[in-house]
C-alpha cells in the first residue's frame, strides 16, 4: 500500500487495464459493403443492359447472374462471420490446395476457359469460375499462420506456407494475370509488415522491387531481351499507358472513351441509365471499366462516393486489426483490408488512366461471380474478426492519502 499527501485539486489515479472484450460485428463495415454491393448491381445492370437488348436478352441478364453469385457470397459471408477465425488454421491447407488443384485444372486441362488470350477461368459447366480470385482468400490464410509467431522470414518451418503461395503465383502468372501476382505478393508483403517485420528490410524489398521492376519495363521497350518475363500485350499495354493518343483507334481506344466517359459526367453526371459511352465505346463497361460508366451518369460525386466508401471499409479493417487481441487475426485482418483496398485501387487508377491497364475487377461493384464471393467472404471473416476486441478499462489504483 502507498501513501500520499492530499490535494484537494487532485484526479484521481487510474490504471488502465486491458480486456477482451465480445462485440456485435462492425455495423460500418456491414453498410459499407451493403451500399457497394448495391451500387454494384444498379452499375451492372445498366451498363450491360443495352448490350444484351441488342442480343435480344433479358435486359437484366448480367445483374440476375450478379445477384446469384451475391446470395452465394452472402451465405458464405454470414458462415465465415459466425465461425471463429481461429479455426481457420486447420482448415488453411485445404483451402490453398483446392485452389492450387482449381489453377491446374485452368492450365492443363480442356476445362480451362480462354478469354482475349488470357487463360484464367475455369468451366464447371453452368458457369465459370476464376481460381486466381480464391487466391487472394488463401493467401491471406497462409501469411496468417506463417507470422502468427513471429515474422522470422528465414525459418524453414515457414516453407510449408511459402511454397503453396509461390505455385499459385506461378499458375497465375502463366494464365498470365501479372495484375493478380502483383496484387498477392503486396498482400504476403503487407501482411508480414503488419507482423513485425523490420520497416527498413521492407522498404528495401519494396524499392528494389520498384527499382527491377522499372529497368524490366525500360529494357523490354527497348528490346526483346525479356520478352520470357513481359509478354507483348503487356508491353503494349505500358506503351499506350505513355501514349494513349497515339493508339486511339488500337489499344489505347477503351482508356480514352473512358477518360471521355468522366468528362460527359461533369459534376452531377448525366442521370442514371443515360450513359453514352457504355453503348458501343467501352466495351467491358459492365466489368473493369465500371467505375467509368458510374463516373458519367453519376458525375463526379457518385466517384466520390464510391471512393469514400472503400476509404472508410480501409479505415475500418485497420481499426478492427488493431484492437484484434491476437497476432493470427491481426494479420488476417491487414491482408483482407489490404487486397479489397489494393484491388479497389488499381481498378479506379486504370479507369482514370493513372495506372496501364491490369484487368482487375472493382471489389463488389465490377460483373463477376468469383470476385463478389471471395470478397464477401473476406468481409465474413473480417466481421468475425471485429467481435473480438482490446478494451482499455480504467480502474482506481490502489492508494492512500494521509
Amino acid at each position: 500500500m502507498s501513501y500520499q499527501k492530499y490535494n484537494p485539486k487532485r484526479e484521481i489515479p487510474y490504471t488502465a487495464k486491458q480486456s477482451v472484450i465480445l462485440t456485435p460485428p462492425d455495423k460500418t463495415v456491414l453498410i459499407v459493403v451493403a451500399f457497394l454491393v448495391t451500387i454494384g448491381i444498379i452499375a451492372i445492370f445498366s451498363a450491360s443492359a443495352p448490350k444484351c437488348m441488342e442480343m435480344g436478352q433479358n435486359p437484366a441478364r448480367f445483374a440476375l447472374f450478379q445477384i446469384f453469385f451475391l446470395i452465394i457470397g452472402l451465405i458464405g459471408m454470414k458462415f465465415f462471420m459466425n465461425y471463429d477465425y481461429k479455426n481457420l488454421v486447420p482448415w488453411t491447407m485445404l483451402i490453398t490446395g483446392t485452389v492450387v488443384v482449381s489453377l491446374l485444372l485452368v492450365a492443363f486441362t480442356p476445362l480451362g476457359v480462354t478469354v482475349n488470350e488470357a487463360k484464367r477461368w475455369l468451366n464447371i459447366g453452368f458457369t465459370q469460375l476464376q481460381p486466381s480470385e480464391f487466391a487472394k482468400f488463401a493467401v491471406v490464410l497462409l501469411m496468417g499462420s506463417a507470422f502468427c509467431k513471429n515474422s522470422k522470414l528465414w525459418d524453414s518451418s515457414k516453407m510449408i506456407y511459402f511454397v503453396p503461395v509461390l505455385i499459385m503465383v506461378a499458375l497465375i502468372y502463366k494464365q498470365p494475370n501479372l495484375s493478380m501476382v502483383i496484387l498477392l505478393m503486396s498482400t504476403c508483403l503487407i501482411c508480414w509488415l503488419s507482423a513485425g517485420g523490420p520497416i527498413k528490410l521492407f522498404a528495401f524489398l519494396f524499392a528494389g522491387g520498384l527499382v527491377a521492376g522499372a529497368a524490366t519495363i525500360t529494357t523490354a521497350l527497348n528490346s526483346s531481351f525479356l520478352s520470357f518475363i513481359i509478354k507483348p500485350y503487356q508491353l503494349e499495354r505500358i506503351v499506350t499507358w505513355l501514349n494513349p493518343e497515339q493508339y486511339a483507334l488500337t489499344s489505347g481506344y477503351q482508356i480514352i472513351q473512358s477518360l471521355v466517359a468522366f468528362a460527359s459526367g461533369g459534376f452531377w453526371g448525366v442521370g442514371f441509365g443515360n450513359s453514352k459511352q457504355k453503348l458501343y465505346w467501352i466495351p467491358e463497361s459492365h466489368t473493369d471499366f465500371i467505375f467509368a460508366v458510374i463516373g458519367e451518369e453519376l458525375g463526379w460525386i457518385g466517384c466520390i462516393l464510391v471512393i469514400g466508401l472503400f476509404w472508410t471499409l480501409i479505415h475500418r479493417g485497420l481499426i478492427i486489426a488493431s484492437r484484434c487481441p491476437d497476432m493470427y487475426g491481426k494479420i488476417l485482418a491487414v491482408g483482407i483490408t489490404f487486397s479489397i483496398g489494393f484491388q479497389a485501387f488499381l481498378n479506379i487508377s486504370v479507369a482514370t488512366s493513372f495506372l496501364p491497364a491490369t484487368g482487375v475487377p472493382l471489389p463488389f461493384i465490377s460483373y463477376g461471380g468469383s470476385s463478389l464471393m471471395v470478397s464477401l467472404w473476406m468481409i465474413g471473416v473480417l466481421l468475425n474478426i471485429s467481435k473480438k476486441r482490446i478494451k482499455k478499462i480504467r480502474t482506481r489504483s490502489n492508494v492512500r492519502y494521509l
